[in-house]
């Protein structure tokens, strides 16, 4: 599950570094380029909580293998496209395999692991993993594109996958599909849910594109709008909804999943201006930008390794302030070391930043967004999850770009509209935490015990006082 989940992660930031040789051989000009980006996460973060669906509905072990064969085929067309057009519809079908395969990859962890300690540590792998591949994509694309080309950063990955769809059906237990699998699946909401982000991404990438008409991106953005009423209007009124909106009833997840969003669109906004920095401004090649991306990586290990530890003495609520603060911290360094035009050396301290932002901040997140599941809807919260942490972050690329690169601004001005996008959302979703009830150091503890702190019930099983595991 873990290796799945590296190269996944791998994918969402390995093209970052090799955009100006894949814009190059193509022809094409940055804004365009976007989508090679935004078309991934997009796609994926929209389809994400029909994949956690399907996962319950059809057995997760299915749905996995499902989708990592979407995913390794999608990677295999990427890496031999022969042109602009067939590379964007292969990062499209890469986030479809992402979003099928993730919700029942990690689903399937959180169910091997009772409430506690066990699935804390779990978990804290889950999201080191996931961490590193998102920083070490920056690095491999850095290393393969200067030395084997920017084709490879996708063709590398394909033999990993067969080795994670071979290990699934060796090692991973076949499971029965979830009561009620004959319920249709909601294919409205899903098309609703996926239209939402694609015409938000849209309309503010052309709104900084010159020449395009003002209807289009009033169109596009209405459209987005329109998009995610229905999907509400649609689950509110299916008999067998996507996402059942009594799910969104608990009130921690809720607040798991709003702060996810704040968070990822400040990470990703971050790794983007590292990127255009380190290769527009300081004029660094694609191997001397991914290295650059190394004390962060390394930093980020360590940060992944000790949260976990921290979650039960701290609590979620005091580590996911921690990497909301630290994120925004990060960003406001590179804005300064932006508008002094300093060197490559100055960004050192955002990167042990970032590194603290994702560390604290995702693991607490993860934690608390699947809080209380069961068999019957752990493919779900993992879905909204992963989704939440997705279109966050496509969010934040999309405003960075739209806005932050309009003819009228100058070429600083990115890294200062980012910041302050960063910083509103970052402040927001501090007070989030606090209002709502993301749970304090004391109740961290507790979940070990079996006990929900929003009254759910209790985990089927627990970890004894002497590390065994105990019936609930």
């Amino acid at each position: 599950m873990s290796l799945l989940q590296f190269f996944i992660a791998v994918d969402v930031t390995v093209v970052n570094i090799a955009l100006p040789s894949i814009g190059a051989e193509f022809g094409v000009d940055g804004h365009t380029l976007t989508w090679v980006v935004v078309g991934y996460t997009v796609t994926g973060g929209g389809m994400l909580m029909l994949g956690g669906r399907l996962g319950d509905l059809l057995g997760r072990r299915q749905v996995l293998l499902l989708g990592t064969s979407l995913f390794g085929a999608a990677s295999l067309l990427a890496g031999l496209a022969p042109s602009y057009s067939l590379l964007v519809v292969a990062r499209l079908a890469q986030g479809a395999g992402e979003a099928i395969a993730l919700p029942a990859a990690m689903a399937t962890i959180v169910l091997l692991f009772p409430e506690g300690p066990r699935r804390s540590r779990a978990l804290g792998v889950w999201a080191a993993v996931a961490s590193c591949g998102l920083v070490l994509g920056f690095v491999l694309s850095g290393v393969i594109t200067d030395r084997l080309g920017w084709r490879w950063i996708f063709l590398i990955s394909v033999p990993f996958i067969l080795v994670v769809l071979v290990a699934t059906v060796l090692l991973v237990r076949g499971d029965r599909p979830a009561a009620g699998n004959a319920a249709p699946l909601d294919v409205p909401g899903a098309l609703l849910l996926t239209a939402c982000p694609l015409l938000f991404a849209y309309g503010v990438v052309e709104a900084g594109e010159p020449g395009t008409p003002a209807w289009v991106v009033v169109a596009a953005l209405a459209g987005a709008v329109a998009a995610a009423a229905g999907f509400v209007r649609v689950e509110a009124r299916a008999a067998h909804p996507l996402v059942p909106l009594r799910f969104f009833a608990h009130r921690t997840r809720v607040t798991a999943n709003l702060t996810t969003v704040l968070l990822s669109g400040g990470l990703s906004t971050s790794f983007l201006l590292f990127t255009l920095y380190l290769q527009d401004r300081l004029d660094y090649g694609p191997l001397g930008a991914g290295l650059m991306m190394l004390p962060l990586a390394v930093a980020l290990i360590g940060c992944s390794l000790l949260v976990p530890r921290l979650l039960g003495r701290w609590g979620a609520r005091a580590c996911v302030l921690a990497g909301l603060g630290f994120t925004g911290a990060a960003m406001a360094v590179i804005a300064l070391v932006a508008a002094v035009d300093a060197g490559g050396a100055a960004l050192v301290p955002a990167m042990f930043l970032i590194a603290a932002g994702m560390g604290f901040g995702i693991v607490g997140l993860q934690y608390v967004a699947v809080s209380g599941v069961t068999e019957d809807d752990a493919g779900i919260a993992s879905g909204v999850q992963r989704a939440a942490d997705q279109l966050g972050g496509a969010a934040g690329v999309t405003v960075c770009v739209g806005i932050g690169f309009a003819p009228a601004l100058h070429t600083f001005d990115p890294f200062l509209v980012a910041t302050a996008l960063a910083t509103t959302g970052l402040v927001t979703g501090a007070a989030l935490a606090r209002r709502m009830g993301l749970p304090a150091a004391a109740e961290a503890p507790a979940a070990a015990q079996g006990a929900d702190p929003q009254g759910a019930a209790p985990a089927g099983e627990r970890e004894g006082a002497d590390g065994r595991e105990t019936a609930g």
